[in-house]
């Protein structure tokens, strides 16, 4: 099973949602870093359940306990990086008549998951399937932000930019830059016009309150990557940041680029509309006047803020009746959902959509040039 990233860094995710625990393996990061704990902690509580009542009433500390990979300076020492959370408040009897009766919840990955690997599937809490393993990977791209920054200068930043068809201001954002990284930083609900964010709050409560849910975009930024990272055609940026993000339960889309005529928006204009003009900066580096690019051409960094977009689905697990089959007797059957559930995931996964790209940018870092 692909529960593993990574070319020169190597990420393993490792639990279900309802097991003991979680957690990951990381190999590959550069010896000597002391890794900031309390930021990777800040990390994960803004990824965290229960926090608010914008997410589910699970309620789970998320406080990691590293098993390898420090020395006794606590700095990483070329060994693996073992991280572990505990799983402190699964109810798994929300789930026993799905189990007894194998009634797959629509839009969920119950069928398919029992399709692949019939009884022996845990659909506890969406067992391997749940957005409880993306606290990993939440832990991978904390460390690896830390490391961004530390050796490359590398800023990242993400905020909610649309929800429940309300979209944040500006829509699309150019130029990026590190104030507005500063601005989003710290942010619970990250967004850059506040009304805005009030009015998708009030949206996502109103569907939790008529037992629905709601979709949203989460767009994520990395300022001062140097232009040279990635590889064409299949170690492309786009592809290796891609494939993480993917990784991220309910994510339906990418795509990248900053300001008007970006991401699929492209696809309307003439290229005298879409291009972006090269220039020198007082510095003399290469820059362009606009970024519909996102920072990437031909899979290579160009050394412009990277950009993109990501766009999850309503959670599927909703307590409205919906139609289903009962696979134990092969017949036509009905479903309230149970359990506990976010309205909107794109709030607790703007930190994970963040994770990805610091994750996938150190490990394009590392790759070498030729």
């Amino acid at each position: 099973m692909a529960n593993h990233i990574g070319e020169r860094v190597r990420l393993t995710v490792f639990g279900q949602s309802h097991a003991p625990a979680i957690g990951a393996v990381i190999e590959g990061l550069p010896p000597g870093l002391r890794v900031d704990w309390d930021g990777v902690q800040s990390w994960l509580d803004r990824r965290a359940p229960g926090r608010n009542a914008l997410s589910t009433s699970r309620r789970e500390a998320d406080i990691p306990r590293v098993l390898s990979g420090l020395n006794a300076s606590g700095e990483t020492c070329g060994a693996p990086l073992a991280v572990m959370i505990e799983n402190t408040d699964a109810r798994s009897s929300d789930y026993n008549s799905i189990i007894e009766n194998r009634v797959p919840r629509p839009g969920h990955a119950d069928y398919p998951a029992w399709a692949k690997y019939g009884a022996a599937h845990d659909p506890r809490g969406g067992g391997m399937f749940s957005g409880r393993l993306t606290a990993p990977l939440v832990i991978a791209g904390a460390v690896a932000a830390q490391v961004l920054s530390r050796d490359h200068g590398v800023a990242t930043g993400v905020r909610i930019a649309e929800c429940a068809g309300i979209g944040d201001r500006p829509r699309k954002v150019d130029p990026v830059d590190r104030a507005i990284l500063a601005k989003l930083a710290g942010q619970a609900f990250p967004v850059l016009d506040d009304s805005v964010g009030e009015r998708m709050r009030s949206a996502i409560l109103e569907a939790s309150a008529a037992r629905d849910s709601v979709g949203g975009v989460v767009e994520a930024y990395a300022v001062g990557v140097p232009p040279g990272w990635g590889e064409p055609m299949f170690g492309g940026l786009e592809n290796r940041i891609a494939q993480v993000v993917f990784g991220v339960p309910a994510v339906r889309g990418i795509a990248f680029g900053a300001g008007d005529g970006s991401g699929f928006a492209a696809a309307g204009l003439r290229g005298s509309g879409h291009n972006d003009a090269f220039y020198l900066d007082d510095d003399g580096r290469v820059r362009t006047r606009t970024n519909r690019h996102g920072g990437i051409l031909g899979g290579i960094s160009t050394g412009m803020p990277i950009v993109f977009e990501a766009a999850f689905k309503p959670t599927p697990t909703i307590g409205i009746r919906q139609d289903t089959v009962e696979l134990n007797r092969n017949a036509p059957a009905t479903l309230n959902g149970s359990g506990r559930h976010d309205p909107c995931v794109a709030q607790r996964a703007a930190p994970v959509v963040e994770a990805a790209l610091a994750f996938a940018l150190l490990d394009a870092s590392l790759v070498g040039k030729y």
